[in-house]
């Protein structure tokens, strides 16, 4: 997913605005710096573990309507990539980061710090 991200972020930086689908009616910059955010910036701290069944919110939300509004109507191989990443982010949001995670990390502080 991140290279995906890193794509539109470079568009982002370089004004490549014009052309960037539209789906939802906000504008090509509009669209642009949510997919480039929520593609690269929120799925960075999903690797990352950080605040992950918050920040997997706007990942999902932004493959669903890739999935739905940019490749709806298309062949099911169109929307494969963006479902599967939906059905990860969804598992996400219920379940977390883990053990591994900065979320677990801080968690074992603060419960340590309790005792």
């Amino acid at each position: 997913m991140l290279t995906h991200g890193a794509g539109k972020m470079k568009m982002l930086f370089s004004g490549e605005f014009e052309g960037f689908p539209d789906p939802l009616g906000l504008g090509s910059t509009v669209s642009l710096i949510g997919a480039a955010s929520s593609e690269f910036v929120f799925a960075l701290l999903v690797v990352a573990g950080v605040g992950t069944r918050i920040v997997a919110i706007p990942p999902a939300v932004t493959m669903l309507v890739a999935a739905t509004i940019v490749h709806g109507g298309q062949p099911i191989g169109n929307m494969e990539l963006a479902l599967l990443y939906l059905a990860m982010f969804v598992t996400l949001i219920f379940t977390g980061g883990g053990r591994f995670s900065v979320d677990e990390l801080l968690a074992r502080r603060k419960a340590a710090k309790k005792k």
